[in-house]
């Protein structure tokens, strides 16, 4: 079994010497600065460039430069997805965002975990848990979400948030570790005007 499988599978693997995945992901880092060195008003070949790091993406999207991941291919976006500056995701394991996603500057996808153990951490073991965000998401500035974690739809993640376990759906979460505040109501459609009149 390659490392590659041994990822995917959610097992240790080799992530700093294995020649193959260092291969893919210096491939990754060259087409990351590339597309981070295009002039921001070239926005079709900004998405151009995208389309080709990241495995799948909608029609509609927009991210800040610079932006920075691992592999690209293990990254999945829905329709009108905006991240903003300095973005990192680290996806050794697929990483998917769904439509109408909203993402602040400085944030983290880390999908990529070391083992407690010191010995295994020191022989360049790694191991990968998905990373999945729902539909209609907000999440804030400086928020980092750890491997294995779900973000359920319409929910709204408090900037400077550590997300290390699943949130559900129809919520606001904030803190560090990320815990649900409360649920968004009706009444929070009332909180921002929309109009002057």
């Amino acid at each position: 079994m390659t490392e590659k499988e041994k990822a995917a599978k959610g097992l240790l693997y080799d992530a700093n010497y294995d020649e193959a995945i260092l291969a893919e992901r210096l491939h990754c880092q060259d087409m990351c600065y590339e597309y981070n060195q295009i002039r921001p008003s070239r926005l079709e070949e900004r998405r151009n460039k995208m389309r080709g790091i990241l495995g799948r993406t909608g029609e509609t999207f927009h991210i800040e430069q610079p932006f920075f991941c691992d592999y690209g291919y293990n990254i999945e976006i829905g329709e009108n997805f905006y991240m903003n500056y300095n973005c990192v995701i680290l996806d050794a394991a697929k990483i998917t965002f769904g439509s109408n996603v909203f993402i602040a500057p400085n944030c983290g996808f880390y999908a990529a975990g070391h083992p407690l153990d010191a010995e295994q951490r020191n022989q360049g073991l790694e191991i990968a848990r998905p990373i999945t965000i729902g539909n209609n998401v907000w999440i804030g500035g400086n928020v980092v979400v750890v491997p294995g974690v779900t973000i359920g739809d319409d929910t709204v993640i408090g900037a400077g948030s550590v997300v290390t376990k699943d949130i559900p759906s129809g919520v606001i979460a904030a803190g560090s570790p990320c815990r649900v505040i409360r649920k968004i109501t009706e009444e929070d459609k009332k909180k921002y005007h929309t109009r002057t009149d």
